[in-house]
C-alpha cells in the first residue's frame, strides 16, 4: 500500500488452506461496494481472478487455532487496473476474554471513510501499539465515540438488552462477520442495532464482544485496564453459536458462487 486510499480496495477472508473461502460471496460484494465509493470499477470476472490466484497460493505455515477460528487468512487486494493480489497468513490464537487499548481513530475524508482502502497503515500501526502495551487489540475512538477496532468490529450489549455496533456514518466499517451472524443473534433474543457508541455506554455495558474474519467471535473483558461488563454472557453465546455454524457451513468454492 502506497498511502493513497484510492490505490486499492481490499478484504481479509478466512481460508481453509485449499480451494475454499468463507462467505466469499459477501466479501466479493463488499469489494465491489467499496471500490465504487473509492471511485473505480472492478472486473466483472473478479471471482474467477481471485480463485485462480488462490489456486496458486501456498499455505503459509502450520495452523495454530482451535475449531472456533479459521486456520488461515487471505488478504485480497484489487487495484484500479483490476490487478488482484493475494497475501496469505496463518491465523492467530486469542485469549478469552481479550483486552484492548483505546487509541484515536484515523480520519479520512468523504467517500473514503468506512471503506477498506489503500491507506491502511494507521490500522497496522494501531496493532503494533496494542502489542507494545501487552494487550490484544486496539479500539479506535473519534473523541468519546468508539468507531472501530484495529482488526475487528466491537459490539456491546447495553443494559437495555440491545446489542449495539458502531455506525458507518461515524466512520465504522461494515462487518462481513456481523452480516453472517446477525440473524442468529437476533433469533436468540438479542436485537442488533447501529448506534453512536459513547463512553457512558461502554462503561455501563453488560458485556462486549469483537468480530472479525480472523478473530471469529471473541469476548472482550477490559479496555485500558478497566473491566467492561461480564464477559462471555448472552451476547457472546448467541454470536459464538451462530459463528460456529457458519464455520461449518459457509465455505465456498468458485463453483458455489457461479451456481
Amino acid at each position: 500500500m502506497d498511502g493513497d486510499p484510492r490505490s486499492e480496495v481490499f478484504t481479509t477472508v478466512a481460508w481453509d488452506g485449499g480451494s475454499r473461502l468463507l462467505a466469499a460471496d459477501l466479501h466479493i460484494a463488499r469489494l465491489f461496494r467499496h471500490a465504487e465509493r473509492l471511485g473505480f470499477n472492478l472486473p466483472n470476472n473478479l471471482a474467477e481472478l481471485i480463485f485462480e490466484a488462490l489456486s496458486k497460493t501456498e499455505i503459509p505455515g502450520q495452523s495454530v487455532v482451535g475449531e472456533n477460528q479459521a486456520p488461515f487468512l487471505i488478504k485480497i487486494g484489487v487495484n484500479p487496473n483490476g490487478d488482484v493480489k493475494l497475501i496469505p497468513r496463518v491465523n492467530g490464537k486469542w485469549p478469552n476474554p481479550m483486552s484492548a487499548i483505546s487509541l484515536a481513530a484515523p480520519r479520512w475524508d468523504g467517500s473514503v471513510r468506512g471503506t477498506k482502502h489503500g491507506d491502511w497503515q494507521p490500522y497496522f500501526d494501531a496493532r503494533e501499539v496494542a502489542n507494545e502495551h501487552g494487550v490484544d487489540i486496539s479500539l479506535l475512538f473519534d473523541g468519546d465515540i468508539l468507531v472501530d477496532g484495529d482488526r475487528c468490529m466491537p459490539i456491546l450489549l447495553d443494559n437495555d438488552g440491545v446489542a449495539y455496533y458502531p455506525k458507518p456514518s461515524d466512520g465504522a466499517l461494515d462487518s462481513v462477520t456481523l452480516e453472517q451472524i446477525r440473524e442468529g443473534i437476533e433469533s436468540a433474543g438479542v436485537p442488533v442495532r447501529e448506534a453512536r457508541l459513547t463512553l457512558p455506554m461502554l462503561l455501563r455495558a453488560s458485556e462486549m464482544i469483537v468480530l472479525g474474519s480472523g478473530l471469529g467471535v471473541q469476548a472482550l473483558g477490559e479496555i485500558d485496564g478497566r473491566q467492561i461488563g461480564q464477559p462471555n454472557g448472552r451476547l457472546y453465546q448467541a454470536a459464538y453459536n451462530t459463528w460456529m455454524i457458519r464455520l461449518q457451513t459457509a465455505w465456498m468454492r468458485l463453483e458455489d458462487l457461479e451456481g
